[in-house]
């Protein structure tokens, strides 16, 4: 059920998108007013966030590790899953935000053969890393249509992208990975009836609302090719904050526009902001040497206190009744 209402609503803001160009005014609302609404709402809400979480107190270190710690120097240390410096935890950091090292960990559970095995979940990992490496590669080449001149890294990524030449123009690679993934893990929330009873509402629409900008643009490219100079003047005249009003832009072309303008707006309440939370999170960026330095909590008020030398002097006299050492200058038994 949480799955079709996620797929009527991403249905219905494409139908939305479609019929734009017919309504007055929609044309100038999907072309101009929502993607400066969608920009402004991203900025606005990636930085609220990212200083909602840079400025959550760490009232203890807490990282998370599956390694040996740094202690005696006969025993092999693991640096990168255990790490005692700053250095290796922004290091350890950098290898998770690019590898997803601790996904390709996640273990699952089944019974084969009458026992219980565990094993890696490894197309959770590669659907992962796809579906990333897919967007990021993606989103770097769509900077030729807002930057004037192209980046000098996006054609050759390009041709690199689209360097089997199958059809024209050339099917790109990021394309098929891209949305193989969003079904994987569609189908995979579908399937598993434990994930399926978990997923939330939110979970399926964000990956049908990806799932809708890759048609799309697939269809943009393949099926039904739009006027990319014009489309490139759009993108500069916003990106210039000048913007002006295509004549008649294709019906795919606003549906593309109003589904990615959704998924800017979206962005920053929803699940899919982890990707700034990722170096941020106290049970990875922090370094695990709370044996060698003192970590304060940031949290403590400043309290009155008596310490054990001040203990010390007041019960001075009884302690030497009771034969006990005072200043560790006794030690008599």
């Amino acid at each position: 059920m949480k799955a079709l209402l996620a797929a009527a609503a991403v249905i219905a803001l494409a139908l939305a998108g479609a019929s734009a160009g017919a309504i007055p005014g929609g044309t100038v609302a999907v072309t101009v007013v929502l993607p400066y609404v969608a920009f402004l709402t991203l900025a606005a809400g990636i930085a609220w966030r990212v200083w909602q979480w840079a400025a959550s107190p760490v009232p203890y270190r807490i990282p998370t590790t599956c390694g040996q710690q740094r202690s005696l120097a006969w025993i092999r240390t693991a640096p990168i899953d255990n790490p005692d410096t700053g250095i290796m935890a922004a290091i350890r950091v950098a290898i998770e935000a690019l590898t997803f090292r601790s996904l390709l960990r996640n273990s699952r559970s089944h019974v084969s053969a009458g026992r219980l095995e565990f094993s890696e979940a490894r197309l959770l990992w590669l659907a992962s890393l796809a579906l990333h490496w897919s967007l990021l590669v993606i989103l770097l080449r769509h900077l030729r249509f807002v930057l004037q001149p192209t980046p000098f890294f996006v054609p050759p990524l390009d041709a690199l992208d689209g360097f089997l030449r199958i059809g024209a123009p050339p099917l790109l690679i990021t394309d098929v990975l891209l949305v193989a993934a969003l079904l994987y893990l569609l189908g995979r929330r579908l399937a598993n009836p434990l994930l399926r009873y978990m997923s939330l509402l939110t979970d399926y629409f964000a990956l049908l609302l990806l799932l809708g900008i890759a048609l799309s643009g697939m269809a943009m490219r393949y099926a039904a090719p739009v006027d990319l100079v014009s489309v490139k003047q759009l993108a500069l005249a916003l990106a210039a904050f000048h913007p002006v009003v295509p004549l008649a832009p294709s019906a795919l072309l606003l549906v593309h526009l109003l589904l990615v303008s959704t998924l800017a707006i979206y962005l920053p309440f929803s699940k899919l902001a982890h990707f700034g939370g990722v170096f941020l999170s106290p049970t990875r960026n922090l370094a695990n040497n709370s044996r060698r330095v003192r970590h304060i909590n940031p949290w403590n008020r400043p309290v009155p206190t008596h310490t054990y030398a001040e203990w010390e002097a007041e019960y001075a006299d009884k302690m030497k009744l009771a034969g006990l050492p005072v200043d560790g200058t006794d030690h008599g038994g």
